[in-house]
């Protein structure tokens, strides 16, 4: 018997919207900066979806006060123009329309910064779809998914964590959930592969979006 969800988390990043050409194009604009040349943007997809100073130590050992130059400088180019080089997963505002319908409650939990998921919800015309958009902090003081789920648990006051599930498509998210007690659902069009997903403990996986709605 399939399980009744009324409170959906979605990522934003590699769940809603393929984001690669602005964020990989931010990347390389803050890299270059170091004078680090990444001619291949495909090589930079790494970036999408896990906190950008987490991965500018981990696949650059930035130190701490590199990676926030780095963060400084992906943002110029992000605010400017990355954050809409973008565009809709084919399908996905179908399945928020119909989740909508069905009276479902449709949060957004990202690991973006608020403000930016925001402009970009609205850019491409799915605000009202969300009962609340919640993402990280500019200044960094909520940056995981942990936290991240966390707070739009709390600023919602959600306590039933069986009628609760997170959807996206990084470990990050995943873990998330998990760390807050709650179900999740891991999609293999995005930017995480079946292993990461299944390493990370995904209660389901959905390979497109017919399949998510199946799931939910």
């Amino acid at each position: 018997m399939k399980k009744e969800y009324q409170y959906i988390l979605f990522d934003l990043d590699g769940t809603i919207s393929d984001p690669a050409t602005g964020i990989t194009r931010s990347i390389q604009y803050a890299l270059s900066f170091f004078e680090i040349t990444v001619p291949n943007p495909e090589e930079l997809t790494k970036f999408i979806g896990p906190p950008l100073i987490e991965s500018f130590k981990e696949f650059y050992h930035f130190n701490d006060d590199q990676a926030l130059l780095a963060l400084k400088k992906y943002r110029e180019y992000f605010v400017a123009k990355g954050m809409f080089e973008n565009y809709l997963y084919k399908g996905i505002e179908e399945l928020l329309q119909t989740l909508k319908e069905k009276g479902k409650t449709i949060l957004l939990a990202t690991s973006k910064p608020e403000p930016f998921a925001k402009q970009i919800l609205e850019h491409f015309n799915l605000t009202h779809y969300f009962s609340f958009i919640g993402g990280a902090t500019l200044d960094g003081s909520r940056s995981t998914k942990t936290d991240v789920i966390r707070y739009v648990l709390k600023s919602n006051q959600i306590t039933e964590p069986g009628k609760t599930v997170m959807v996206g498509d990084r470990e990050h998210d995943i873990e998330g959930a998990k760390n807050n007690g709650i179900t999740s659902i891991g999609v293999l069009y995005g930017y995480g592969s079946k292993t990461e997903l299944q390493k990370a403990g995904a209660d389901f996986l959905a390979s497109d979006i017919k399949e998510l709605m199946m799931l939910l």
